[in-house]
């Protein structure tokens, strides 16, 4: 048996003739927290859907703890919290209440409350009314819920959106927290690359239903070329002399840019310049954000 949590193979929707999701290899391994990303449109939601049974595909297959959705759906789905959108709730209810009705459901002992309670930081809000609580303390509870019938599994969609940058961190620090003290694998999607970035150890980004990227974070970033930049006086005349040594650079913005620049050719180009009197007042490494290469990557599909 594998180790993937998740594994997907030519996972495909068809809405009428257009292809929403189209052949997507999902692996999730154990232990991990899987950020999922997609600009708005390209079959994230979809995948999750289908992923949590709400949703049936038209082709493909998902095996999630190494079994066939198709075959074993409920005794999978026992094993799987999910969050997806915002979380429901009884307002007139205080956070224990409002447990205690999903608790009913999933037939959990009744000091399991009290436990996601405090892994959600909750415990002393538990019995106020849960109208009264900011949109963070609600998205911990609507946490608390997906976790109460103690999963191995947790799909997260979009779990700090609309939350003020104090919630944001909460429930970063929290999601982060689970996989190493609840030994719970996470999937997350979300539309802030830098959450992801702060929080996911795999990446996968889907674009026009098909998966155009999958590994670490770091991996990510390897897909990005740097520049190197020369702030110099006389930047134009600067420029023609380079040419005329045979060093080819870029003239922006009254600076000097090098594309793929090793160590060895930024050496010779700034020995250069100073041999022809040229002042450089500094050399910097540019690297192109996150955000950046994610644009590349779905054709500046637009942002998330």
């Amino acid at each position: 048996m594998n180790d993937f949590i998740i594994e997907t193979k030519k996972l495909t929707k068809k809405v009428g003739s257009t292809r929403v999701v189209n052949n997507v290899d999902l692996k999730v391994k154990k232990g991990e927290i899987y950020g999922f990303l997609g600009p708005n449109g390209a079959g994230k939601t979809t995948t999750i859907r289908m992923l949590l049974g709400l949703a049936r595909p038209t082709k493909g297959s998902i095996h999630i703890f190494g079994k066939d959705v198709k075959k074993e759906k409920l005794s999978i789905l026992k094993k799987v919290g999910s969050l997806v959108e915002y979380p429901s709730y009884y307002g007139h209810l205080s956070a224990r209440e409002n447990l205690e009705t999903v608790r009913l459901l999933l037939d959990v002992p009744k000091s399991r409350i009290d436990e996601v309670l405090s892994i959600v930081r909750l415990t002393k809000d538990a019995k106020r009314p849960v109208k009264g609580f900011s949109l963070g303390m609600k998205q911990r509870l609507g946490i608390a819920t997906a976790v109460l019938g103690n999963p191995e599994l947790l799909i997260l969609d979009e779990p700090t959106n609309g939350l003020d940058p104090s919630g944001i961190i909460e429930i970063r620090e929290l999601i982060k927290s689970m996989p190493k003290d609840h030994g719970i694998t996470i999937v997350l999607s979300s539309h802030l690359l830098s959450e992801i970035d702060q929080m996911a150890t795999q990446v996968g980004i889907i674009s026009k239903g098909q998966m155009i990227f999958q590994d670490s974070i770091s991996k990510l970033r390897e897909q990005s070329t740097s520049k190197i930049k020369l702030t110099i006086n006389d930047a134009e005349s600067a420029w023609k002399t380079l040419l005329t040594h045979g060093y080819t650079t870029d003239l922006v913005h009254n600076q000097l840019s090098i594309e793929n620049g090793s160590d060895e050719k930024v050496a010779k180009i700034v020995k250069s310049l100073v041999q022809n009197d040229y002042s450089i007042y500094r050399v910097e490494e540019e690297k192109k954000s996150l955000e950046e290469i994610f644009l590349e990557l779905t054709g500046q599909e637009g942002s998330l």
